[in-house]
Parts: structure tokens; sequence; C-alpha cells
């Protein structure tokens, strides 16, 4: 099995967000990240979140798992977080689940993750993107402020290249801050194709759009 869009679900979770969001940078972000967990049809959704974070984009992915009757994960890292975070997405008729922790502790427990979003500004960002357990199907990885960084905002080589991950597309869009998105299959969806020859993967970058594709021959 792999990850397959779906527009209608997109298009219902976008219309969604936006009736909770006003339309600003932020909203916008919102906006596109919920589309895209909706459209991915992604079961398993996860964030991290720390306080003083724009809610925005977590309003946006609560409506998302609604759509797709997902579970929704916000890991925080403390109790001061939990309470911030869990009175606003309250105050906005969600109520997703809370995890306090350290994200890459708290990652062990949290298997077949379809869609994820994390903030480049945390320190520790491209870490829990590369201990996270995906799903067999691939996922999405998603990356916000990452025009904050310097450099490559999101360095996805560096976070799938494991063996068992291989970057399929990658994106930078200027939206709001900036979002760094990227789409990763896993080895546990070919496992049954193991024993049958060796597959290469060849890489193709768009000169015009700047987007990174990987292809299997």
């Amino acid at each position: 099995m792999k990850l397959v869009w779906s527009p209608e679900t997109a298009s219902k979770a976008y219309i969604d967000t936006a009736k909770y969001c006003e339309v600003n940078q932020e909203s916008s972000v919102a906006e596109l990240i919920s589309a895209m967990a909706a459209g991915w049809n992604a079961k398993l959704v996860l964030e991290t979140w720390s306080r003083g974070g724009i809610l925005a984009t977590s309003i946006g992915l609560a409506i998302a798992s609604r759509h797709t009757d997902g579970r929704h994960v916000c890991i925080v890292p403390d109790e001061l977080s939990r309470s911030e975070y869990e009175e606003a997405v309250r105050e906005a008729g969600m109520s997703p689940e809370i995890i306090v922790g350290e994200a890459e502790v708290v990652m062990e427990g949290l298997v077949g993750i379809d869609f994820m979003v994390v903030d480049s500004r945390q320190r520790d960002f491209a870490r829990v993107l590369r201990v996270a357990k995906l799903s067999s199907r691939g996922a999405v990885l998603v990356c916000k402020n990452a025009s904050s960084r310097s450099g490559s905002s999101c360095r996805w080589r560096g976070v799938v290249d494991d063996g068992s991950r291989r970057l399929v597309r990658s994106v930078f869009l200027p939206v709001g801050k900036g979002v760094d998105i990227a789409h990763v299959a896993t080895s546990g969806g070919n496992s049954s194709n193991s024993g049958k020859g060796k597959s290469r993967w060849i890489k193709h970058v768009d000169r015009q759009s700047g987007e990174e594709y990987v292809i299997r021959k």
C-alpha cells in the first residue's frame, strides 16, 4: 500500500480550517497543512509544540483528523505547554491527544506515522524526524518556519538516508515563514519484493521549480 491523494477530502479540510482561522499569514499555513493531512488520508497525525507557538496549525491538523477518522497526537515538553495547548484547542472545540515528554522518547510508542509536523526553530527537530517510526505506506513530513534557518531549511537527506527510507519528493513553499515538505517512502511497503533482485534510485531535480524527485528503476 501507499499514500493516495484525495482532493475532495483535502478541499473539505481546507474550507473547515479557513472557518476557524483568520485570513493571515499563519492561517494560510494552517489551511495548507490541514488540506495535505486530509488529502493524504493520514490515520496517525503527529506534531510537536511548545509554549508560545502558533496554534492555528494544530487546529488545522485536528480538523484534518476528523475528516480522515484519524488519530491526532501532539507532543509537548512540559506541563505548562500542555495546559496552554489544551486550553487553546478546547476553546476551538478540538480535543487532540496530548503527550508530555521529550519527543525522542515519546516516539518509541508511536508507530505508523502518516503525517508529521515539526517547527524548524526547535533545536532537535531534525533528530525527532529521524527517529519517527513512519507508516509502511510512507509519510509526509513538514517543517514549519523553515525560512528562519540559514542555508537549507530542512536537510531531508540527513533525515531519510538510513537505508529504510527514500525521499520521493521535496519542496519548499514560501508560505507564512516558510514550509518545507517531504514525501518519504519506507521499505516496509516493499518487503515482498526484497528477494527479487536489486533496484536502484535515480535523483532528478527540476531546474525551474527546484523540486527534487527520487525515482525507483
